[in-house]
């Protein structure tokens, strides 16, 4: 159980102030206004995922890569080609995600407003009734406070004029002070009553008070708790998003583990070979002498035709990089 509570905490001396209400009434606009800002932002994100994965699947389907590749490498980048389409797809499912939660974030706004609507209407009404009861209260102890004046007044002239006025005069003044009593008497009745009226208004209103803290408390801490768990949730969403990703583009390096440099060779030389032998060398032949030669002459036997040796192995030199595949990745060491 938490100490700090809205209800020990909003309070005022001054009876017709509402600065403690105002000041929860404030902190629950700022957060309205805060997850409306947080939903803003899934709307553009997800704006900006949807824009991404369609540049993706456009640049999958449209932009030449590696079109006239052979066999196993042409294996590769096909499969290439279609996960980046897949990860253009999975963009493009995110931002759909992404506007969901956002519709969540508005509807959870709007039922909190609705609710608090409620609670603030009823407070609204509270404060003005107090705040009319009090002036009220204020106006008839003005005017008992004048009255007892008015009293104490006619006393003084009373006491004052006993002996110097005439017997008329005299009775003027009694009945003078008689009329202020009677008026400080209907005066001091109006004034307890309003005091009673006010003291059931203030007993009303701060049972009110109490209850409009402690719904807005606990709104408050719906809320922290509702925007906590949609952050966290967005986060695992781009989380998981990388993750699949990841899985489509280990697709592509498995299909790259699968080419065979041999193979595609081979495949290449079957495909398009033209022939094995190469064109015998152009000899000389002298005319005169062939005219004198009545009898043909067998052409000379070939004379072999010079081949270069196998390709040798190549040998690393000390700064050549060296290649290698380790857990499905590509890696160069140096």
């Amino acid at each position: 159980m938490r100490d700090t509570l809205f209800r020990d905490h909003f309070w005022s001396s001054d009876l017709t102030s509402t600065v403690g209400y105002d000041s929860i009434i404030q902190h629950l606009n700022d957060g309205r206004k805060n997850c409306k800002e947080f939903e803003d932002f899934l709307k553009e994100r997800a704006v900006i995922e949807e824009k991404y994965g369609k540049e993706l699947i456009n640049l999958s389907k449209k932009k030449p890569c590696g079109q006239t590749e052979l066999n196993t490498l042409k294996r590769s980048l096909d499969a290439f080609k279609q996960q980046i389409d897949n990860v253009g797809q999975g963009h493009i499912q995110l931002a759909q995600t992404l506007r969901e939660e956002a519709k969540k974030m508005e509807e959870f706004r709007e039922k909190q407003k609705l609710h608090r609507k409620k609670i603030e209407l009823i407070m609204e009404a509270i404060h003005k009734n107090r705040n009319m009861q009090y002036k009220k209260t204020m106006e008839a102890k003005r005017l008992y406070e004048q009255r007892c004046r008015d009293k104490d007044e006619a006393e003084q002239a009373v006491h004052r004029n006993a002996n110097l006025v005439t017997q008329k005069q005299q009775e003027k003044l009694f009945l003078k002070l008689a009329q202020t009593k009677s008026a400080l008497e209907d005066s001091d009745r109006s004034y307890q009553q309003s005091i009673s009226s006010l003291e059931k208004i203030r007993e009303e209103w701060q049972k009110e008070h109490i209850k409009a803290c402690e719904f807005f408390e606990t709104q408050e801490c719906e809320r922290i708790s509702y925007f906590r768990s949609a952050l966290w949730l967005h986060v695992n969403q781009l989380s998981q998003s990388c993750v699949q990703n990841d899985e489509k583009y280990e697709e592509i390096r498995k299909s790259l583990e699968m080419c065979s440099i041999e193979r595609d060779i081979e495949f290449f030389v079957n495909l398009r070979k033209t022939g094995s032998l190469a064109p015998a060398p152009v000899v000389y032949e002298n005319y005169y002498n062939a005219q004198r030669n009545v009898t043909p002459v067998r052409s000379p036997a070939s004379v072999p035709i010079s081949r270069r040796g196998p390709l040798p192995t190549p040998i690393s030199g000390p700064g050549d990089p060296d290649y290698a595949t380790v857990d499905g990745y590509s890696l160069i060491h140096h």
